[in-house]
């Protein structure tokens, strides 16, 4: 894993795009990672990559809040789908967490993406709630939380 610089940006969007293109069709609209701007994120430190020899091949983007960490996006490459890349990355979550000293990683997602939430559920997390989505009028956002093992908070 290392943090993304400005020269992967065009990466970040690519791999972002890929992951999340069956949810295109599913949602009637790109799903909000696809359409975000990573270039003020990869500045701020929020983006780390995870890749293989051959390339790029996942991507977690994690912001660091006073009393937890927020994941906003784990992708996954298509062509690395199937081997628990998304879970290696949920597991860095909970360490940088844990390095941040913050006793919680919390996410959201789309209510339609069932499988992503049952995946969620199944590493830790748990719904604290769900919510209209400010940006997308008629989505449902899906709230969760985990607590972070072994996390002392500051």
């Amino acid at each position: 894993m290392r943090l993304a610089r400005s020269e992967d940006l065009a990466a970040v969007v690519a791999l972002t795009s890929d992951a999340y293109a069956p949810y295109t069709a599913l949602l009637g609209a790109p799903p909000i990672p696809v359409t975000e701007d990573y270039a003020p994120r990869i500045a701020r430190g929020e983006i780390w990559l995870l890749e293989s020899g051959t390339g790029l091949a996942g991507l977690i983007v994690l912001e660091r809040h006073p009393d937890h960490a927020m994941i906003f996006s784990v992708a996954v490459a298509p062509a690395f789908q199937g081997r628990k890349l998304g879970i290696r990355l949920l597991d860095f979550a909970d360490e940088q967490a844990r390095q941040w000293r913050l006793p919680e990683v919390r996410l959201y997602t789309n209510s339609k993406m069932e499988r992503n939430i049952a995946l969620y559920t199944a590493y830790g997390f748990h719904e604290t709630g769900r919510r209209p989505n400010p940006y997308r009028p008629g989505w449902t956002v899906v709230d969760m939380a985990k607590p972070v093992d072994g996390a002392v908070p500051a």
